[in-house]
């Protein structure tokens, strides 16, 4: 206990139930409030700021991270009680506002009234949420401008002076008519969008409250845009600036090199479109879309349209091609590389690390805790009471974490369900829940059942820890801001490295490198890939041994097909014995501490001066992708293209597709504020959720299943502790050679013992 605190007795007079929470001292002649629960002690704010302690609610008080569920429930309730008392004098201030206020006029009003003049009216929102921020203290009374507490009593009255309550009803009149007309815009807004059927995730662009401020900005009578406006002079405007963009980050191709992306998909017509994109460390750029049909089939077809889209883009530039990993495409990239002897083809490692996964998720072991953490799920989302529940219980952390695919959601809500664990198991024993209909349904004891399991959650915890690394590293090959060259070879590394720690007996820990190797097996020997192991300083200076002999005639692959001049191939060879004996700048110790620090190209940029060919050529490398990048084409117009038939027309969507595509992949690439939360049970995100959420339809859950009550989502998961970068959770050192050696060892050893098939 700190010095000079001395216990008092809570004097039974106090009838606030956060009395009951809390232990009181005293420090001289200030009172000081201790939280039972975390041991916080409050020097100030009185038994309001132990309540909003204990409530969680943000304001003048952190949240307290132990306090038991149902005391928590109380404080929010107790606390609710304090903002209906505050609406009544928000709605007594609206009356006001119909009065002439003056100076002379308001204040007896306000005292006839009962109200205390040094009370500031605040506006409370008609709808209060659970974070707000705007409950008013009586206890820590009102501060002024410096600091100091205002003094009882009136204002003097003298010349030039003002009525500090008239000011302060003027001031919320003021804030109140702002919300209404704010209210006014938002109704608006709303309206047009539902008329329209504009896709609701639409304010989500980074365009959309730039928009609104400049209308603002403008004030009364601007004019909004014709259809002929939007489809002419807007469009070609438009269309200009976006050329100049792309134009610019085409002038970096010479030195970084870039990557042709061949996105196909399936279009709801049942159309086979491919999106052509270049990436390159500037951004990636959208070039065209082609309707490939007719010729989906046709290998010779396919190859001469990346034939001509790699001559577009300039065969000296490209360093490779990616695209999906079917038959057609592997012919047609061998094919392709055979006439252009500088390029790659590369199968999607993104695609192929979804893939392993589905491997995972398909053992059998495995689908059952799958098919249970469901269950639980399915019925926590389809019905109101219990996912409001769910919500208080884990302080707006949602169970659902919504992955890129339907694969990689079931581990990511997996992992999610394993970091809520304590609170989901403090819900099913809390009284509220034991006194709720649902915990009498099958359902309800069956989620039970499942979440007091040990057995339960020691499954989910061990599949939690053999699909982190490959999750991790999923988000490294997609990321669009960070080059993922040099991270992939050592991040399959690492997933198999803790396989075996996780599984120790090889007879085990073989059928999940199996699962790997199997997918991975057209990267495994890729030479882009094992340079760009060989060529990332964090790996390399961390890593001893054979590993660098290994894969080091991959490295020469690299360099003879990359380089055709034998002369500054051989710079190249003579320029890595520098590399290897970190000798010049590359010994540095800023140049050490800047491995943590540079990514690996701007690392080469810096520092590799002394070595210049083997630094072009690690920088080209390095700055490459290594997977397809999503985005909406569902949203886009690309099938209206070769729907119409007039040439004008025609070129006019082609144009619109080329603007809407590459701002869709502008604000990918430049996203910095984080998005609103996520609603799991959301239409848009079905596809990849609907194992977890949906369930037959019953009629007579419909009344207790109202999305009207139903809490909105706060995507708060801050309260999951510090996230840990993918890439400082990647590591750095590899010192396992049974990993590089995997593939021969699993062909020697385990060839039929291969659950691939399943």
């Amino acid at each position: 206990m700190a010095s000079g605190l001395e216990p008092v007795e809570v004097n039974s007079q106090k009838h606030d139930p956060a009395w009951k929470h809390c232990q009181m001292f005293k420090n001289g002649d200030r009172v000081q409030l201790k939280c039972v629960y975390c041991g916080k002690l409050f020097k100030g704010g009185g038994i309001h700021r132990i309540k909003e302690h204990l409530a969680g609610q943000k304001g003048n008080a952190s949240s307290c991270l132990r306090v038991l569920p149902d005391v928590r429930l109380l404080m929010q309730e107790s606390l609710n009680g304090v903002v209906m008392k505050r609406r009544k004098k928000q709605k007594l201030a609206e009356e006001i506002s119909n009065f002439n206020v003056g100076t002379n006029e308001v204040e007896p009003f306000i005292n006839q009234c009962g109200l205390n003049t040094e009370v500031e009216l605040l506006p409370v929102p008609d709808t209060l949420e659970q974070n707000s921020n705007l409950l008013v203290n009586r206890e820590e009374g009102t501060s002024n401008k410096t600091g100091g507490r205002k003094k009882k009593g009136r204002a003097r009255k003298g010349s030039g002076s003002t009525n500090p309550s008239a000011a302060a009803v003027n001031s919320n009149m003021a804030v109140v008519a702002s919300k209404k007309a704010n209210n006014q815009v938002l109704m608006a807004i709303g309206r047009f969008f539902y008329d329209a059927g504009v896709p609701l995730d639409a304010v989500n662009s980074v365009h959309f409250q730039s928009m609104v401020d400049t209308i603002a900005s403008h004030g009364v009578g601007v004019v909004a845009p014709s259809y002929h406006d939007l489809r002419s002079w807007i469009l070609k405007n438009s269309v200009e600036e976006v050329r100049q963009e792309v134009d610019q980050g085409m002038g970096t191709w010479s030195k970084s090199g870039c990557t042709v992306l061949v996105d196909e998909q399936i279009s709801e017509k049942g159309r086979t479109l491919t999106n052509f994109l270049v990436y390159c460390p500037e951004g990636p750029m959208f070039l065209r879309s082609v309707d490939i049909s007719d010729i989906t089939n046709s290998i010779d077809d396919l190859y001469e349209l990346l034939k001509e889209i790699v001559e577009e883009v300039g065969v000296r530039n490209v360093l490779q091609v990616i695209t999906n990993n079917e038959e057609r495409y592997i012919v047609a990239g061998k094919r392709l590389t055979d006439i252009f002897p500088t390029v790659f083809w590369t199968p999607c490692a993104a695609r192929c690390i979804d893939l392993m996964l589905d491997d995972f998720r398909k053992l059998g072991w495995i689908t059952a805790i799958l098919k249970q953490a469901r269950s639980v799920s399915r019925f926590i989302y389809n019905h109101s009471i219990v996912l409001n529940m769910m919500r208080r219980y884990t302080y707006g952390v949602d169970l659902i974490d919504l992955g890129v695919t339907h694969i990689v959601t079931d581990f990511t809500t997996l992992k999610r369900m394993v970091s809520t664990k304590h609170n989901l198991q403090s819900m099913v024993t809390s009284e509220e829940w034991m006194e709720s209909p649902y915990s009498k349904k099958p359902e309800g004891l069956a989620m039970l059942d499942h979440i007091s399991s040990q057995s339960f959650w020691s499954m989910c915890t061990l599949i939690t820890r053999l699909t982190d690394p490959l999750l991790r590293l999923l988000r490294i090959v997609r990321s669009e801001k960070r080059p993922a060259m040099g991270y992939v070879y050592g991040g399959i590394c690492r997933a198999k490295e803790t396989i075996k720690k996780e599984l120790v007996n090889k007879k085990d820990y073989m059928v999940y490198w199996n699962i790997i190797d199997h997918r991975w097996e057209p990267l495994q020997r890729h030479p882009l890939h094992a340079a760009g192991f060989y060529l990332n300083p964090k790996f390399f200076y961390n890593t001893e041994g054979d590993v660098h002999l290994h894969i080091r005639s991959l490295v020469y692959d690299c360099v003879e097909k990359l380089v055709p001049d034998p002369k500054i191939q051989d710079k190249i060879v003579k320029e890595t014995t520098s590399y290897h004996n970190a000798a010049g700048d590359f010994g540095r110790k800023m140049a050490r501490r800047a491995i943590d620090t540079l990514l690996p190209a701007e690392w080469w940029a810096t520092y590799g001066g002394g070595c210049p060919s083997l630094a072009r050529l690690a920088i080209r490398i390095l700055s490459q992708t290594c997977s397809l990048i999503g985005c909406k084409p569902s949203q886009i117009p690309v099938e209206q293209i070769n729907e119409t038939k007039n040439c004008l027309e025609h070129q006019r969507l082609n144009d619109l597709v080329f603007v809407q595509y590459n701002l869709r992949l502008r604000q990918m690439f430049r996203k910095n504020k984080e998005q609103d939360a996520v609603d799991p049970i959301s239409y848009n995100n079905i596809n990849i959720v609907e194992d977890w959420v949906t369930e037959e339809l019953c009629s007579e859950d419909y009344g207790s299943s109202d999305w009207m009550s139903v809490d909105p989502p706060l995507g708060n998961i801050t309260l999951l502790g510090p996230q840990i970068d993918d890439i400082e959770a990647l590591g750095a050192s590899f010192d396992d050679y049974e990993i590089f050696d995997s593939v021969k060892d699993s062909e020697d050893e385990n060839g039929e013992d291969n659950v691939v098939s399943q």
